[in-house]
């Protein structure tokens, strides 16, 4: 007996593994568009198992696919007479009759697929699935509609979003999306990344017109503090940071957890220049932050402001933070902030080492220490001091082995090599951050390489290289008139050769800073002159496109050279941020 049931358990567990075989192959087909090949091994896999509808309606497709539209039709009649509650058949013999033109007995077989949702259906979201899948929106729209209010649990309000996207009806997307937060705040996340999809930057674009129209309908009818997060995400997206402050200050009055949103909100605005918006969110969390590793980066982030918008009253601002707070572990960023300030700002690296000797008895922690010892050599590059610099940058290059400390000190050491012409060791460390996996480290370190290997002496004769080097180091210096004169000579004394178009190039940044645009724009137009092919080429579009476009006030000079890049150069790295700039000066909604 027991030899007789082993028998049959093998027998079964065969039929099982040859049936599980044959769909493998069968599905294979299909995927591959071999439908002849696959409708023999569904029909086989159907007729031993005439209950599993994915056969069933594999077979169909096949039979469908191959314009057997009488099997079909036969099928699945035969079908519906045997299982009538498989109503989401209705949809394939409508879809079927379609196919064969036959649109009064698809119209037919439609409304009974509809109808049959009157009532409590198992196979609701099937046929609602499937009529989208069909590209019968509005009947997909019916049928989740009915399915929904035959059954208060069921939610398909992103299938009913996705649907009025796919026919345009903007309108009714947004207003499914809110609907869908208001009845589940879960679904928060999946709203803004869909929606991220039809919304830019653009205030006055249609869609976000659409989308904040429904945001504050329902924030007036239900209101709620997720339509203020939404609102505020809204604003952030249309680098309206301003209106989004005043969103999240409305949150922070009802829940004081929420002033770390209000920090991050800050450092956006920062990064935007939007340096109103960013000063009252770190005057908030000053104000109301109970942590005080918060207040002193808040306050940290104030004095930035000062110094980049040039305030006037910037070393007695941080004389009151050290008269406030002393001088200890708490200010020790500001320390070092100062120190940075006094080099880079003031010309005066002397005072900065002071001020850093102080504050190495502050550092209290090996990550801190990294942290001075990092700004100590950038004090001492400053005064050309670079075996001493060096010292301190492979000191944490070696403590920090795979961080990101680790990979700043090696860019560091990388670029005081540079400055001091050791080209052979720069270009060695460069090489290795390449493949950074930060990505500003990474695009830095290939610009320096690609410039060292381009220009480099070849055969001890000079190549012009060591004197850009040098208008390098003045501009790091921050000595921009002296930088300039230098590359000056650069080009004069060595035109033709491949470092004259880098002097040209780097000359005309540094006239941006000197807000000397007609000058930067005569050398850009020299560089096109030179070599229209050019590896400088899609640099020098670029540039000259957001010089027309942030400082002239250029649009169609801006517009042109965007364009240049989307045409001419489909490779370059900033094709994706010139094809979205061109549309939005070009006025399309993106």
């Amino acid at each position: 007996m027991k030899k007789y049931f082993l028998f049959i358990l093998l027998t079964m567990s065969s039929l099982v593994w040859a049936q599980q075989n044959d769909f493998i192959i069968a599905e294979n087909y299909f995927r591959n568009n071999e439908y002849n090949k696959a409708l023999s091994l569904y029909k086989s896999l159907y007729d031993k198992s005439p209950f599993n509808t994915t056969y069933l309606r594999r077979l169909i497709t096949c039979f469908q696919e191959t314009e057997q539209y009488g099997a079909a039709e036969n099928l699945l009649l035969t079908k519906l007479e045997r299982q009538p509650k498989l109503t989401f058949l209705y949809v394939i013999l409508g879809n079927t009759y379609e196919r064969q033109q036959k649109k009064e007995a698809a119209e037919e077989s439609y409304q009974k697929a509809l109808k049959s949702l009157d009532k409590k259906n198992g196979y609701g979201s099937i046929v609602a699935g499937l009529f989208k899948n069909y590209t019968k929106l509005d009947y997909a729209i019916e049928a989740y509609e009915k399915v929904m209010a035959n059954n208060p649990n069921a939610n398909y309000g992103f299938q009913l979003a996705q649907i009025y996207g796919e026919k345009g009806d903007f309108n009714k997307m947004f207003v499914s999306y809110v609907d869908l937060v208001d009845k589940n705040k879960n679904y928060l996340n999946n709203v803004k990344r869909y929606t991220a999809r039809y919304i830019n930057d653009d205030a006055e674009n249609e869609n976000n017109v659409l989308f904040k129209k429904a945001l504050l309908k329902k924030s007036i009818s239900n209101p709620k503090d997720i339509w203020n997060d939404l609102l505020a995400w809204l604003f952030v997206r249309q680098k309206e940071y301003n209106k989004a402050f005043i969103q999240k200050k409305a949150l922070l009055a009802r829940d004081p957890d929420k002033l770390a949103a209000i920090n991050d909100l800050g450092k956006i605005a920062l990064e935007n220049k939007d340096y109103e918006t960013a000063e009252a969110c770190f005057d908030l969390v000053i104000e109301k932050t109970n942590y005080p590793t918060d207040k002193f980066i808040a306050i940290n982030y104030k004095l930035k402001i000062a110094i980049e918008t040039k305030q006037s009253n910037i070393e007695e601002r941080f004389q009151s933070v050290f008269n406030e707070y002393g001088i200890s572990r708490n200010t020790f960023r500001t320390q070092i902030a100062y120190a940075d300030y006094l080099t880079f700002h003031k010309g005066n690296p002397e005072k900065a080492i002071k001020v850093l000797e102080e504050a190495k008895k502050h550092a209290n922690s090996k990550f801190t220490r990294a942290t001075l010892k990092l700004k100590l050599g950038d004090v001492l590059v400053f005064t050309e001091k670079f075996n001493k610099a060096l010292i301190y940058y492979s000191q944490v290059q070696t403590q920090f082995k795979n961080h990101f400390l680790a990979q700043q000190a090696r860019f560091k050491v990388a670029q005081a090599s540079y400055f001091k012409n050791d080209f052979k060791w720069a270009k060695a460390q460069l090489k290795v951050l390449k493949g950074s996996a930060s990505q500003l480290i990474a695009n830095d370190a290939a610009d320096l390489f690609l410039t060292i290997s381009d220009n480099e002496p070849k055969d001890s004769i000079p190549s012009g290289l060591k004197e850009y080097a040098k208008a390098s180091l003045l501009a790091y210096q921050s000595k921009n008139n002296e930088a300039v004169a230098l590359l000056k000579d650069v080009i004069t004394n060595f035109k033709g050769q491949p470092i004259e178009d880098e002097a040209l190039f780097k000359q005309a940044k540094i006239y941006i800073e000197l807000k000397k645009y007609d000058e930067a724009i005569l050398n850009y137009a020299k560089i096109l002159e030179m070599d229209a092919e050019g590896i400088l080429i899609d640099d020098v579009y670029y540039h000259m496109a957001e010089l027309y476009n942030n400082e002239l006030n250029d649009v169609e000079k801006a517009k042109e050279y965007y364009q240049k890049i989307i045409f001419d150069h489909p490779n370059s790295i900033y094709l994706v941020d010139a094809r979205k700039k061109f549309r939005k000066l070009r006025g399309d909604n993106i």
